[in-house]
Formats: structure tokens, C-alpha cells, sequence
């Protein structure tokens, strides 16, 4: 996983030198410089390719994980005309490029993401219907001056597209590249390409599923849904570098790291997965991630942390994220350390169990669904907008230390196969569609069924859904609440609409955070590209995202029961 960055003239001709802050700079100056801003996401090389006389400037910041020796980019066609900038990792690289040589008697890609070049001469823009993966990218082809942009179908890897004043298009994986330099940016849309000449673009979706419009009919097979998550995990482990896994002590992370360890010990039976979780002192998850530890034999490492030193990164968490959304932000400071303490031990990529509440429905509110209809539809809604939520923490804090996260739940197949089940077999709360009995069924109930045996702890399985940034300690949130609140005054607060008309916040903790972000990121823009994360007020739910504000939340103290298959 890596940074990329571009730039493509609005005409086709040579872009003149800008001055900035008083400097001039040449195209290669500037794009040198503003791709900078996100180089940390590529800590391993800087690579930059000009076509000056057509106003083209392509910026690689590579982060080495597949094909170590040879991945470095721009990739650049052995004609000299078609030019590649992309980050991600392209899953079925391998399948990909023995067909390409099967074809042309002869290939063997320099990385996973070289086959996207070789797959454009063959199928141009229909490349996109055959690689599987997390990406996103940019190609450039200087015979015709046209470019293709696409991003992956779930929005795991993050892009931007700006405008500047010349309609100069700008493309970068992190916003910050962008403002300043751009008058107009904007998210680029999951499972969205864009093809030909820079203001004759066309646009169109390469990810289109039933489940997205209609209510799905797909009966829950335990079997199938089972295999078909280990097949996922298995193509998310292939790498050329010492990998780990996050294991926060939950079902999701736990699985993960369980699956991966089976798979790792068909080929060495001694082999131990490193496993990472991070908390305050007593934190709810230690205890769980230690169960797990135990039971899959894996080397494990738990990063204690100070609310203190978690709450001085609010400013740098802010500028990362490039988000103001409360409950992106209150998780992501721990996750930070955790991940600058994983770079340290020299893992560069790391698993991870994003994205099951999305296509399960794990999350507490969800029990307040009232009918099959409206809980699909939230389903839905919540995977689409994952690349504003989810999928940007994970990859902006983790790629913050320059660290690759995987995340197997949101493997495009197993997505496919999960949001096409039935909604009444995944709806927490209600009658259990394998036993017919009416008793209160845990949210993602099938997933933890579908592993009931040989794979985790009892009471790591049916462990209730702790939200992360509850899990590492009740008090971090009450913490970051009352630092953050005291920082805005009650009449500042008061003017908080006329400030901000557009996602007006509505605590005293969202203004705090809006307002670093229009420090950082100024203009109407940047700041329509966030959207909140909040619980369905509608279906009676209290507006903070917290786990712990659900009604359904129990307390860590108390006896529960668990329902099991």
C-alpha cells in the first residue's frame, strides 16, 4: 500500500511554473512537493515520472510489501506510453499474470499492481472487470492524452480528485495534497471509474449488485459462509514481508487472527501469528484478546496507554483522518499508538476485522431495527459509506506510521456473499430462523455460528459488540468528552450554526473538532467531503455513537446470557 498523486493539464499542453509562498516551482517541483505532504504513506521510495510538454506529473510514494525488488513506481509500458500510478494490493495478481503469459508467451509482473498495465493493452477500461482487490490508481496514456481513474468497489484504499483555478486536475490519496493548490476537492466515489481527455470525462460504476436495490432472498448457509471467509483470509495473507494481526479481543478481529493462524500452519505446524492490542490499564478488550491469545498460540504484545498521551495527538489525529466526524475521531488515537509501536517492531502489514458490523449488522443500534426492510437498508447504506468511516481510520491511521492493513471481511467476494443473505437470518433480536425459536438472537449471530467449533473461545464467540474506542477503556471516551468540550464556550457554541451551516455540529466535542479541520482544511469543499457516523435517530437511538449510549449495551460487570446454535 502506498500514495499516489497527479497531475493532468487541462488541455493537453505544458503547465507554466506556479509560485507558492513565494517560490516558483516547476511542474516536477511542485508535484515533488505537494505528494510530500503524504509521504509517509510510501516511507520506502519516491518515485516521479513528467511528461512536461503535456502537462502530466505522476507521484508514487511506495510503502514495499509485494515485489519488493522490483515494484517501484511509475510503472511505465515498454513503449514508453502508457504511464501507472497505484496503490493497494491486487489480490488475484498471480491468476492475472499467468494468463497474460499464456497470452503473449511470456510475462512476469514487477508487482501485484503491474498487471493493471498489462490488463489495459489487452481489455483497456474493462480491465476493471477482472482484478480483484483494494486499489486505486491512475493510468495515463500519452498517445491519446487520456487517463483512467477507479477506485476499489468498497473504498478501501482512500482517493481525491481536485480542480484548480485552471481546471488543472489534481489526484491524490489524501486530501491534504490537495487544499491549497485546489479550489474544488472531492471524495472519488467507491467502485466509480472515470475515463478519457481531462474535461471529457466519462463516469460510470464497475460495481453494480443486486443487494444494492432489492430486499435479498439468499437463505444463510453456515457451511459456505464459513469456507468462504477462510478463502477470503487466505488471499489477504500473501505478502513478501513479516505481517501481524490486530486482535482488540472482539469476534471480528478474533476470527481473523484465528483463521490466519490455520491457514499459516498447513505449511509450518509451529508457526506463531504476532497479534497486537492496545487499551488503558484494565481495558474490557485485554482480557478478551488474551482468551484468544492463549487458545491460537500466538506471540502476543499488548501497548498500554495514557489518556494523556493519547489525547496530545487530537490536533495530528485530526490532520491524518482528515475527518471531524466524532466517533472516527475518538477511535483512531489509540489505534495511532498502536500502530507507530507496530512499525517499530518492523511488521509492515497487518490484518484486521473491518467491516463485519457493516455486512452482519453488529452494531447495537441495529437491534432497534423495526422490519427486514429498513435493517437491510441500513446495511447498505452503512457499506457504502464505509470509505467515510471505517476505511478511512483504518488505512489514514495505519499508513499515518507507514503500515499496511488488510481487512479479509471486505474481501469484494465475501461482501457479495453476505449482503445477498436474507435479512431475517442476520437481523439481531428476533426469531432464530435455524432453531424457529423465538428467543433473543446476538448480533451477527451467524458469523459467530458458522465458527462455533475448534476456532475461539465460548466467551470470545459470543462476546456482545464492544465498540473499539469503548473496548480500550470506558474512560477514554469520558476523557476525550470533557478535554474536548472544555476547549469550546458556551456562546461560541451557541453561534455554532452560523459558523458551520453546512454539518452543523451538534456538541460541544464535534465543534472542537470541526474547527481544528477548518484550520487544517479550509473551504466549503474539504469539509462536504466528511459525513458523520451516527446511530439511526429515527429508530430511537440516541445521537452519540458510543456502543455504550445503546440500551441494549450491558454492562461488563453483569451476568449474561448467551445465546448459542
Amino acid at each position: 500500500m502506498c500514495g499516489i498523486f497527479a497531475i493532468f493539464s487541462s488541455d493537453g499542453k505544458a503547465i507554466a511554473a506556479r509560485c507558492i509562498h513565494g517560490s516558483k516551482h516547476t511542474l516536477r517541483e511542485l508535484a515533488y512537493r505537494q505528494s510530500g505532504r503524504q509521504r509517509h504513506r510510501g516511507p520506502d521510495s519516491t518515485g516521479v515520472v513528467v511528461v512536461a510538454e503535456q502537462g502530466v506529473a505522476m507521484v508514487h510514494e511506495r510503502l514495499r510489501i509485494v515485489g519488493v525488488e522490483m515494484g517501484d513506481q511509475p510503472f511505465v509500458s515498454d513503449d514508453g506510453n502508457l504511464i501507472l500510478v497505484a496503490n493497494g494490493e491486487i489480490y488475484n495478481y498471480l491468476e492475472l499474470a499467468a494468463q497474460i503469459a499464456k497470452r503473449r508467451g511470456g510475462y512476469k509482473p514487477k508487482s501485484d499492481c503491474h498487471v493493471i498495465l498489462e490488463l489495459y493493452r489487452d481489455y483497456g477500461v474493462d480491465l476493471l472487470q477482472h482484478i480483484t482487490g483494494m486499489y486505486a490508481f491512475a493510468l495515463y496514456d500519452k498517445r491519446t492524452k487520456e487517463l483512467l481513474l477507479a477506485r476499489d468497489p468498497i473504498g478501501i484504499i482512500p482517493m481525491y480528485l481536485g480542480e484548480d483555478t485552471a481546471g488543472n486536475i489534481w489526484i491524490a490519496s489524501e486530501m491534504k495534497c490537495l487544499v491549497g493548490v485546489c479550489e474544488r476537492v472531492e471524495t472519488f466515489t467507491p467502485g466509480e471509474a472515470r475515463f478519457g481527455r481531462v474535461g471529457a470525462m466519462r463516469r460510470w460504476r464497475h460495481f453494480e449488485q443486486p443487494w444494492m436495490q432489492q430486499l435479498p432472498t439468499l437463505a444463510c448457509d453456515l457451511s459456505l459462509l464459513r469456507t468462504s471467509l477462510e478463502s477470503a483470509v487466505r488471499t489477504h495473507l500473501h505478502c513478501d514481508v513479516h505481517f501481524a494481526a490486530l486482535l482488540s479481543g472482539g469476534v471480528d478481529s478474533s476470527l481473523i487472527a484465528s483463521i490466519a493462524t490455520k491457514i499459516m500452519r498447513e505449511t509450518n505446524p509451529d508457526y506463531k501469528l504476532k497479534t497486537f492490542s492496545v487499551g488503558l490499564r484494565n481495558a474490557p478488550d485485554f482480557e478478551a484478546a488474551r482468551q484468544v491469545a492463549k487458545y491460537i498460540e500466538s506471540d502476543h504484545t499488548e501497548l498500554i496507554f495514557e489518556i494523556e498521551d493519547a489525547l496530545d495527538g487530537i490536533r495530528d489525529i485530526v490532520y491524518h483522518l482528515e475527518t471531524y466526524d466524532v466517533t472516527t475521531v475518538r477511535c483512531s488515537l489509540p489505534m495511532l499508538l498502536l500502530a507507530r509501536y507496530i512499525k517499530s517492531t518492523g511488521i509492515k502489514m497487518i490484518l484486521s476485522g473491518e467491516g463485519a458490523d457493516e455486512i452482519f449488522g453488529g452494531y447495537l443500534y441495529f437491534h432497534k431495527a423495526p422490519n427486514y426492510q429498513e435493517f437491510h437498508e441500513e446495511l447498505v447504506k452503512r457499506v457504502q459509506q464505509l470509505h467515510l468511516s471505517d476505511c478511512l481510520r483504518a488505512n489514514k491511521v495505519a499508513m499515518a506510521k507507514g503500515v499496511e492493513l488488510r481487512v479479509p471481511f471486505l474481501d469484494t467476494a465475501f461482501v457479495n456473499y453476505v449482503m445477498n443473505i436474507r435479512p431475517q437470518d442476520k437481523i439481531p433480536g428476533e426469531l432464530n430462523t435455524f432453531t424457529n425459536e423465538h428467543k433473543t438472537r446476538m448480533e451477527k449471530y451467524v458469523l459467530r455460528a458458522a465458527f462455533a467449533e475448534d476456532y475461539l473461545p465460548d466467551e470470545v464467540l459470543w462476546r456482545q459488540k464492544e465498540q473499539f474506542s469503548d473496548g480500550v477503556g470506558y474512560a477514554w471516551i469520558d476523557s476525550i468528552r470533557r478535554v474536548a468540550t472544555s476547549h469550546v464556550g458556551d456562546e461560541e457554541f451557541a453561534l455554532a450554526g452560523e459558523r458551520f451551516p453546512f454539518n452543523t455540529p451538534t456538541t460541544k466535542e464535534a465543534f472542537y473538532y470541526r474547527c481544528i479541520f477548518e484550520q487544517q482544511f479550509p473551504g466549503e469543499s474539504a469539509a462536504k467531503t466528511v459525513v458523520r457516523w451516527v446511530p439511526r435517530l429515527d429508530w430511537g437511538c440516541p445521537e452519540d455513537p458510543s456502543g455504550r449510549a445503546q440500551a441494549v449495551h450491558q454492562n461488563k460487570e453483569a451476568e449474561t446470557e448467551r445465546e448459542r446454535a
